[in-house]
């Protein structure tokens, strides 16, 4: 029997100091980058997916088509920060992933990222479906547990600042 996928990768970054404003934050710009570098860091090194030799392969790839972001805290010049990403809802021809930065212990909620994607025709631009090989990637890696609704973004950012508040309070006792 194959192993089971890791539905929810992370990986530590350190904010460099080019990507920060004159505050010493990270720019509101540059979290995008952080969170699909992430992304593709992830499932190249747990999923075996290349997206580039993916779309050269299959003449088709994933085009981000919304982003909804919440900006909690700052990430400050030089500060280590930690970034989960998981697969929240997909069907035969889109998905919606979600990134979380946090700080490096995994206590503190940073910013919230959900990336809505299609998938579609390098050579026209226009939407195809997954392949069933890659539906059938896709529904492994489905984080079942986080209910998906395309309006729900800022009850998620509640509920996930509410855990982490929970799991500190419990981690204190």
């Amino acid at each position: 029997m194959a192993a089971k996928l890791l539905q929810t990768p992370e990986t530590t970054y350190r904010i460099h100091f080019q990507d920060c404003d004159m505050l010493g934050h990270l720019n509101n710009a540059r979290y995008l980058d952080y969170f699909l570098n992430a992304r593709e860091d992830h499932t190249t090194e747990h999923y075996a997916l290349n997206l580039g030799q993916m779309a050269q392969q299959q003449g088709a790839g994933w085009v981000i088509t919304k982003h909804h972001i919440a900006y909690l805290r700052p990430a400050n010049h030089g500060e280590t920060v930690r970034i989960r990403t998981q697969l929240i809802n997909f069907d035969n021809s889109n998905l919606v992933v979600e990134m979380q930065m946090l700080s490096e212990d995994g206590q503190r909620l940073k910013s919230v990222l959900w990336s809505e994607m299609a998938f579609v025709r390098v050579a026209t631009a226009t939407r195809t479906d997954h392949t069933d090989e890659l539906m059938d990637l896709l529904d492994q890696l489905d984080v079942e547990d986080v209910s998906y609704d395309p309006d729900g973004f800022d009850d998620r950012v509640k509920r996930l600042r509410k855990q982490l508040k929970r799991d500190r309070a419990g981690s204190d006792e």
